[in-house]
């Protein structure tokens, strides 16, 4: 088969993961960008794609670099180097479809993808009373920087403390489940079974954050050291982020691998990224339970490499909460039985931020050399499901390289309500949690719709209505809006 000199392929990929005793030894992100680039060069064969990288593509972390790029640019003794950041909100597939498109392009023959975090290291530091050593970078700027176009959160949620994920995506899967019919019994019972198995891929993943093993009762179950965070989430429902990890991939134009002597046998092929980038506030989504962008990416992705997810060997779903993995599962179609991570997702293999997503490329590309012939799909999600991404990597280019955008066709897709700070009457619960956080919203936190079609959010503080929550379904149940701001039950 003859491939296309301009054809993208990852050539060298690289994952480390630090948890010493004393955190005084542990690398602060920019090292460890660092030894996951070296490794990856490593991995690929050839220390020369260090000095010849023609970008660096860096996802935003907790740190405060400028150009973390430029630094590991002059480190590897590479000139003319492009430098990019890819500041939070922004889809890491994002950055693999254009670090990718621009080697189609003939804009790069090298580009290499890096992210990092160090926030345990910095943790453990500071309750130590110790200082958190950390390279200083002024007066510098990258030659590009992503940055999202829209708000991730409404001011409405934010003013009423619904600012933290785990608030509004286990509202995600509460709504879900009602949607379904399912009890409540049922639903902690698939809560436990998938996280159940994700925990068995971290522990065999030696690049996992948290390789401990958990049955799925344990995961589900609150105690003392698994304390219930917003209902149905329990601390090792959710995601971890104070980890140290970072991750680095180097990607090549064939006729570069080639021209560097790198052993083709490694080389897995970006077949197709497609990302949905339409931007709605979780409150204002109709279906909250529901995410077309993923039904559209995946639906390009699949039918440009013409596979279904069936016919799709890996698969590695974003998994920051488990409502984010249950509606990726309907979205695609994936049976509910079946394995959807390598990594151990961000509860147990870590969620360094913005930087999972590339650890959960470097497994997958492992994962596929293991299993010879075999093709993945890794997805990506900003926010609150607000962006979606899919990719599908092959052993081979069977197709030439897509990088493509369905936000017009989600634009389309997702219906939306009219949410009203001051609206009073009667209305009915479609979304809530029992949230326990002290410096957020605390309570029952809901979301109820009128009949006139408008919706409004609420926090019940009240004892009695969280036991309640906790206890028995409350979504489908009617409530008096008052005018104080308070809600009765109707």
């Amino acid at each position: 088969m003859s491939i296309d000199p301009r054809t993208p392929v990852l050539v060298g990929v690289s994952a480390v993961v630090q948890r010493p005793e004393n955190p005084a030894d542990a690398s602060e992100p920019l090292d460890l960008m660092e030894r996951a680039l070296r490794g990856a060069a490593a991995d690929a064969g050839s220390e020369a794609l260090l000095t010849e990288v023609d970008s660096i593509w860096a996802t935003r972390g907790f740190w405060a670099y400028a150009d973390p790029g430029r630094i590991l640019a002059d480190r590897f003794g590479a000139k003319d180097v492009r430098t990019i950041v890819a500041e939070i909100g922004i889809l890491q597939s994002t950055v693999l479809g254009r670090a990718a498109q621009s080697i189609v392009n003939g804009d790069a023959d090298v580009v290499m993808i890096v992210g990092a975090e160090a926030k345990d290291r910095a943790a453990r530091l500071q309750r130590a009373g110790r200082e958190v050593p950390l390279t200083e970078q002024a007066d510098v700027e990258p030659d590009e920087v992503l940055v999202p176009h829209a708000e991730i959160m409404g001011q409405f949620e934010i003013d009423l403390g619904l600012i933290t994920p785990t608030i509004q995506y286990a509202m995600i899967d509460n709504a879900l489940r009602f949607h379904e019919g399912q009890s409540m019994e049922d639903h902690k019972s698939e809560l436990g079974s998938l996280w159940g198995g994700f925990n068995e891929a971290a522990v065999a993943n030696e690049s996992a954050w948290n390789r401990t093993p958990m049955t799925p009762e344990e995961i589900v179950t609150p105690t003392e050291g698994n304390r219930m965070l917003a209902y149905p989430y329990t601390k090792s429902l959710v995601s971890q982020w104070n980890v140290n990890q970072s991750a680095g991939l180097v990607l090549c134009s064939y006729e570069k691998a080639q021209a560097l002597g790198l052993d083709a046998s490694g080389f897995v092929y970006p077949l197709a990224v497609v990302d949905s980038e339409h931007m709605v506030t979780l409150s204002e989504r109709r279906d909250l339970w529901r995410s077309p962008g993923f039904e559209l990416a995946g639906r390009r992705a699949f039918e440009h490499v013409g596979r279904e997810p069936s016919e799709i060997e890996l698969f590695e779903c974003y998994s920051c909460f488990p409502a984010a993995v249950r509606t990726q599962q309907r979205a695609f179609g994936i049976p509910l039985d079946r394995r959807v991570t390598q990594t151990g997702g961000m509860t147990f293999g870590g969620g360094p931020l913005n930087n999972f997503v590339l650890q959960s490329w470097v497994k997958m590309i492992e994962q596929m050399r293991a299993q010879p012939g075999s093709h993945g799909v890794v997805t990506a999600v900003s926010g609150l499901i607000t962006k979606q991404g899919v990719t599908v990597f092959g052993p081979e280019p069977s197709c030439p390289f897509l990088y493509d955008q369905v936000t017009k066709e989600a634009e389309q897709a997702l219906h939306t309500k009219a949410v009203a700070r001051d609206a009073t009457g009667r209305a009915r619960i479609v979304a809530y949690t029992v949230s326990h956080d002290m410096n957020a919203a605390h309570g029952v936190a809901l979301v109820a719709d009128f009949e006139d079609g408008r919706r409004t959010l609420r926090v019940v503080d009240d004892p009695e209505w969280m036991a309640l929550g906790e206890r028995e379904e409350l979504c489908g149940r009617e409530i008096d809006v008052l005018a104080d701001g308070t809600v009765a039950w109707a």
